[in-house]
């Protein structure tokens, strides 16, 4: 089992030179997932859901952009949810259990990023069934693939290729826009024709120029 604990998020979030924790890095994204999930809803967001959380570093940068948002993340490391859950609002859940928090409500924003990767098939097709089902606006999916360099932690990466997570992530009901950036099929009539990713519909919205 891999494990996710202080050590790890110490390695590969404050003391590595790939970045993945900078500041600048996570903010970069965040404003593009923030700026997609807006453009879909037409207003600002209001409720983000953050699945493999880690310690919640999304967190403070999308305070700082949307003061007042309602945060909730989930991860499956249990030094992480112990140290920072009551302070972040983070919950102990992987992917594969999910499903069982039983989440009442759909979110403005979805965010599982830096998490495809590192899990099954199975964990990774019942956590994308998960967050199609809760996502109201875009969800910001970050997966690498054997097609891609990477720079940083290779330990239990999964080697799959970019077909493959298409077909995962199609298989969950979400349709790719570009940049990591996925919407629902019910959220695809809010969107030009060239609006839309390659993979999605043909025909735009009814939207007035």
């Amino acid at each position: 089992m891999k494990r996710y604990d202080r050590a790890y998020f110490d390695r590969w979030y404050r003391h590595s030179d790939v970045g993945v924790g900078q500041r600048e890095f996570v903010t970069r994204k965040v404003m593009l997932a923030v700026a997609a999930a807006e453009f879909v809803l037409g207003r600002r967001i209001a409720s983000v859901l953050d699945v493999g959380c880690g310690e919640g570093i999304w967190r403070a940068p999308l305070l700082k952009l949307r003061p007042g948002i309602s945060y909730l993340g989930f991860d499956s490391s249990e030094y992480a949810v112990a140290r920072w859950g009551a302070k972040r609002n983070l919950r102990l859940a992987g992917l594969a259990e999910l499903a069982s928090q039983r989440l009442a409500r759909s979110y403005d924003l979805v965010v599982c990023a830096d998490v495809l990767h590192y899990v099954s098939d199975a964990e990774a097709r019942a956590g994308l069934g998960v967050i199609a089902k809760r996502t109201r606006g875009a969800a910001f999916i970050e997966a690498f693939t054997n097609a891609d360099a990477i720079d940083g932690d290779h330990d239990h990466f999964q080697d799959r290729s970019p077909a493959r997570y298409r077909k995962l992530i199609a298989g969950a009901g979400l349709v790719p826009m570009g940049l990591h950036v996925y919407v629902t099929k019910a959220a695809m009539h809010t969107l030009t024709a060239l609006e839309q990713g390659a993979a999605g519909a043909a025909s735009g919205s009814r939207r007035r120029a």
